[in-house]
């Protein structure tokens, strides 16, 4: 066997081919053949390869990737710059300006500044455009690089160049980001009689506390009944997730179940001192519904304490653990899975198609997946179906645009005509939609081309006056008056009215 330098990775691929090597080796002769195979193929690549390789890049890049990629897409390996960089995220706080904003095609318009941030400071206000990030042509770019820009951005100083409709002219602001305050408890307000609505955005430490109090503030246990809003709620802490429902469970129940090969089984259950709500309850999730907030919806649905409605949950149940290795690299590893109390897997199969020749394709199914059975049963008998994710009680997809929807939408018209009317007009929160404004509307939109038939200005006329309505509040209230009248036309939260009784 040709001989080579000792290099520093092989060090890790010796320490990872030795845990993987044991699950298939029967005996030390058989290690030894896998691992003087790999040695072997890592010295003829960097003596004859054509072009020069280093051994990270063989290594880091190359082997120790191809080992995780047989398991599943979520167990990834960190080279040194990489593990640091996990550990700097771990412990750095959410930085932001503290805008909201309403992002279309090519465009950005600021509909709201929190108080005492970045952006409230430097001056920006509701119905600003901005034009261009550090340089960036805003109407160059399409939604998902757009959003990617403004990740980016606010990770260090960021000049933005911003039309004022008020004055017609082009002004810049140098914004520094700073620590912002995210509550996981977005919204709470009334939605009918006696029935609250709180969205959470995700799962931190202090969720149940804050959501606890937001129940309070809405009632508490006089409530009728609530919906918890958990779409495009990516997760977070499961412990979070475990306080959340043993706000509603009742005590001793089972909330998720973690189970491995190499995991002793383990059942989280609700605190035997817990006093739970008693109030009817409604869970809407949609398909970025994922992990923690699987781990609530499952446990509810379950149990028959919650009705499910909305789009099936994403289906993310992995549970896993950072193992540190030699040479400040580390391994994220899938170690066990999370089940509901009725058995169900959240994480659906991972299944991929693996190339083998021309022509021929193997169907290779990850170590996570999802059960063998499809049927389950609630505590009450209630069938529900397994599969991965959470599948609702009642289905229920947010209505695409049609035509003229989808061209005022896209133009920004709505919020374009708010900043113009506010201009000129207060409102107060007992504002709403007349045929005056509907007609200087209609007006608006002839000078910007857009010229809708008589028939569909009148079939979209209850759907144009919300919209108004929306956007006016969010630019002279805020966007959470704005996300009060944007309910009332919401689909899953009207039929969760309708199952709560409101």
């Amino acid at each position: 066997m040709p001989t080579f330098p000792y290099r520093r990775p092989i060090r890790v691929l010796s320490i990872l081919l030795l845990g993987a090597a044991l699950v298939f080796a029967a005996d030390e002769d058989e290690l030894d053949r896998q691992m003087k195979a790999v040695m072997g193929a890592y010295a003829i690549l960097e003596q004859n390869a054509a072009d020069p390789i280093t051994s990270e890049q063989a290594i880091y890049q190359g082997a120790i990737p191809g080992l995780l990629r047989h398991l599943d897409p979520h167990s990834i390996f960190f080279d040194p710059g990489q593990f640091a960089q996990l550990h700097e995220m771990e412990t750095s706080q959410q930085k932001g300006f503290g805008t909201v904003v309403s992002l279309l095609p090519g465009r950005v318009i600021v509909l709201q500044t929190m108080a005492n941030t970045p952006s409230a400071k430097a001056g920006l206000l509701p119905g600003d455009e901005i034009l261009a990030i550090n340089g960036y042509l805003i109407r160059t770019l399409d939604l998902e690089q757009l959003q990617q820009l403004l990740t980016q951005s606010r990770q260090a100083r960021a000049g933005l160049d911003v039309m004022r409709p008020s004055s017609g002219r082009i002004m810049r602001f140098v914004l520094d980001p700073a620590e912002i305050q995210a509550p996981s408890v977005e919204r709470a307000f009334f939605v009918g009689p006696g029935i609250g609505y709180i969205r959470l955005s995700a799962f931190d430490e202090n969720t149940s506390k804050d959501l606890r109090a937001a129940i309070e503030k809405l009632g508490g246990g006089n409530l009728a009944g609530l919906v918890l809003d958990l779409r495009n709620n990516p997760g977070g802490l499961v412990a979070a997730a475990l306080d959340t429902a043993s706000l509603f469970l009742e005590p001793g129940q089972k909330i998720v179940v973690m189970r491995g090969r190499a995991v002793p089984e383990k059942a989280e259950t609700v605190p035997l001192l817990a006093k739970p709500y008693k109030f009817k309850l409604a869970i809407l999730t949609n398909g970025k519904t994922a992990s923690a907030s699987e781990i609530v919806a499952g446990a509810m649905q379950d149990h028959d304490r919650a009705t499910i409605i909305g789009e099936p949950t994403f289906g993310k149940g992995l549970v896993q653990n950072v193992f540190n290795l030699h040479e400040n690299t580390g391994l994220a590893l899938t170690t066990a899975l999370y089940y509901t109390p009725s058995g169900r897997s959240i994480q659906k199969p991972l299944e991929e198609q693996r190339p083998l020749e021309a022509g021929q394709y193997e169907l290779q199914s990850a170590t996570a997946h999802a059960n063998q059975k499809a049927d389950f049963h609630t505590d009450s008998g209630r069938p529900v179906k397994g599969g991965g994710g959470v599948i609702p009680d009642d289905l229920v997809f947010p209505p695409g645009f049609n035509r003229l929807q989808a061209a005022l939408e896209a133009s920004g018209s709505f919020p374009n005509f708010a900043t113009e009317y506010l201009r000129t007009n207060k409102i107060d929160e007992d504002f709403e939609v007349t045929p005056q404004v509907l007609d200087q509307f209609q007006s608006f939109l002839a000078g910007r081309n857009i010229q809708p038939g008589v028939a569909e200005w009148i079939a979209e006329r209850e759907y144009i006056s919300s919209r108004l309505k929306t956007e006016l509040f969010n630019q002279a209230f805020g966007v959470e008056k704005g996300d009060q009248v944007e309910a009332r036309r919401d689909p899953l939260i009207l039929k969760a009215l309708d199952v709560l009784g409101g």
